[in-house]
């Protein structure tokens, strides 16, 4: 497999391929609202290519599979009684102004490219290459399926975390509930009797009389502690430090790092399967990675590759991807076949991190309930222990 140089798609005749730079493929536009960015998600912006491409493999020009596609989006949720979606499609305007373009002559990806706030460079790059190789409701439905494909696996690990993080604040709750309200009543009887206590009642007492008498002050230090952390996180060294800390968990590390691997093996494949140039596939597929320890990698490898290293070689000198992402990438290499050996790559790690959340929510629902009930189980143990005194010494 030749290694291509950088070449970015610009308005030119369909099939050719223009060169230029990854910042040039975006026009400088204003940037949408942010009202706007926050409603528009990669569900819906997979929804969205999933029917353009359906509009254009049964037959229809580009601007009449854009005004259908409009007219849908612009169409009612209820009609006759029946529901067909939501009531108001947020992508409507921005579609209408993309059809809008294209219909004066602007080029898909250029009229896409207006509202770089809402479409990513990989949505822009590869609806370009699918203009200029002539296979443009291919190229969208691969595009779809890489869309769907991080919300299927965002969403099976939100749902992993999901739930042992609502037991946990639920669990904490109960607690706080029993340290505050419910054992001052009790321990309040026991200090009358100048009884001489156990010593986990006198450890409950102790705990409940602090939270009690600095709850402001608790509350002050642990919105103080996360505002600190937020703030820190969202600087380079800060985000540096956390996406190494995601990446060594004991438990959720090795998913995080599987889920990365998988988006960014899958974004390459898919690119350079629609045409895209190598190098200019890794920029757009460095641009997406959400952990900085990955995306340094993937920079590093686009590096290598653009001094004549050989993929596979790219990766194994990074020194963070496993042996067999190295084999696998070598294999395609020799068989001329490097977009399908990374795609199969990202299939593996998806199935890895399907069984890997399976692992982890059957594990983390008992341990938590183990935790919540022996905390519970310490306070109710605080509380009944003076009770059988009191009762041996009558």
């Amino acid at each position: 497999m030749s290694i291509a140089e950088p070449q970015i798609f610009e308005d030119t005749p369909a099939g050719q391929m223009p060169s230029g730079s990854l910042d040039e493929r975006v026009p400088a536009k204003p940037e949408e609202p942010i009202e706007l960015r926050r409603r528009i998600s990669a569900r819906d912006l997979g929804r969205l290519a999933r029917r353009l491409s359906a509009l254009l493999h049964a037959g229809m020009p580009l601007v009449p599979a854009l005004s259908a596609l409009l007219e849908q989006m612009q169409c009612p949720a209820k009609h006759k009684g029946i529901r067909w979606g939501q009531s108001t499609d947020p992508l409507a305007p921005v579609i209408e102004k993309v059809r809008d373009d294209v219909n004066a002559g602007t080029t898909l990806a250029d009229a896409f490219g207006r509202h770089p706030g809402l479409f990513s460079p990989l949505f822009i790059n590869m609806i370009a290459a699918g203009e200029a190789s002539g296979t443009l409701e291919l190229v969208l439905a691969r595009l779809a399926d890489i869309l769907e494909k991080r919300v299927e696996l965002m969403g099976k690990v939100k749902s992993a975390i999901a739930y042992p993080t609502m037991m946990a604040v639920v669990a904490t709750g109960v607690v706080l509930f029993l340290l505050s309200f419910v054992v001052p009543s009790i321990t309040e009887l026991f200090a009358k009797m100048n009884q001489d206590l156990p010593w986990p009642t006198k450890l409950l007492i102790a705990i409940s009389d602090a939270i009690r008498s600095h709850f402001v002050l608790i509350l002050v230090l642990i919105a103080g502690a996360v505002i600190g952390a937020v703030a820190f996180v969202k600087t380079d060294n800060g985000r540096q430090w956390a996406d190494r800390t995601k990446l060594r968990l004991p438990l959720f590390g090795p998913l995080f790092f599987k889920l990365e691997v998988a988006r960014l093996t899958r974004t390459l494949g898919t690119l350079m399967k629609s045409g895209i140039p190598v190098i200019t596939a890794m920029e757009i597929s460095q641009r997406i990675c959400q952990n900085s320890v990955i995306s340094e990698a993937a920079r590093m490898i686009q590096e290598f590759v653009h001094k004549g290293e050989a993929i596979a070689n790219a990766v194994k000198a990074t020194g963070i991807f496993p042996p067999v992402v190295f084999h696998v990438i070598a294999t395609g290499q020799m068989t001329g076949n490097v977009e399908d050996g990374l795609i199969n790559i990202a299939e593996m790690y998806d199935s890895e991190v399907e069984g890997t959340v399976r692992t982890l929510t059957s594990l983390l629902e008992p341990l938590i309930l183990l935790l919540m009930g022996g905390v519970v189980g310490f306070i109710v143990l605080a509380i009944l222990l003076p009770i059988f005194d009191i009762n041996q010494a009558l």
